[in-house]
């Protein structure tokens, strides 16, 4: 008789412990789906679709001077279009080369030699970058001046003759 007791009293404790468990899982169950509930689904962004262009934008054309800060204005087209024109602010570096325009940056070889005919010596450059879709030539070519073409005294000589006058000088003094 107590056995039977005890095996029913065990008996309920796994029913209770069982629907426990399922109460539980149940209860998960109502959480996750609720929060997934709650979760709005983002509308999908609706593509326009206009018939305004491309910007199309102008050198930058510094405040003051030909570099440092400056405007540039920007231009497109369109019958729909809302705003067809606009400035932007730009900076044009100093230091760049102006010569090839300024907003064209270019990776400079060393010096070649100096060509005795023309008396100049050149380098060419490659375009290292462009700003805001300039128009840049790929290759660009310098040349400067060689500087002073002397032909070289023999110093060792030159020396040698000094010396030997100023010990003749002492010499007779």
């Amino acid at each position: 008789m107590q056995i039977l007791r005890m095996q029913s009293q065990q008996h309920l404790q796994q029913r209770r412990k069982f629907a426990a468990a399922f109460l539980a899982f149940i209860f998960i169950l109502a959480a996750v789906d609720t929060a997934e509930a709650g979760k709005k689904e983002k509308p999908e962004k609706k593509v326009k679709k206009s018939d305004c262009g491309e910007w199309q934008w102008s050198v930058c054309v510094p405040t003051s001077g030909d570099c440092g800060l400056g405007t540039r204005e920007g231009t497109r087209t369109g019958a729909e279009c809302k705003q067809t024109m606009k400035t932007q602010r730009c900076k044009i570096p100093c230091n760049w080369k102006k010569q090839f325009g300024a907003e064209c940056k270019y990776q400079f070889q060393a010096w070649g030699e100096c060509d005795l005919n023309t008396a100049l010596k050149t380098r060419t450059g490659s375009l290292k970058r462009a700003l805001h879709n300039a128009d840049c030539q790929k290759t660009v070519t310098v040349s400067k001046p060689c500087g002073k073409l002397t032909k070289p005294k023999p110093q060792a000589e030159s020396k040698k003759k000094k010396k030997e006058g100023k010990k003749q000088e002492k010499m007779l003094d």
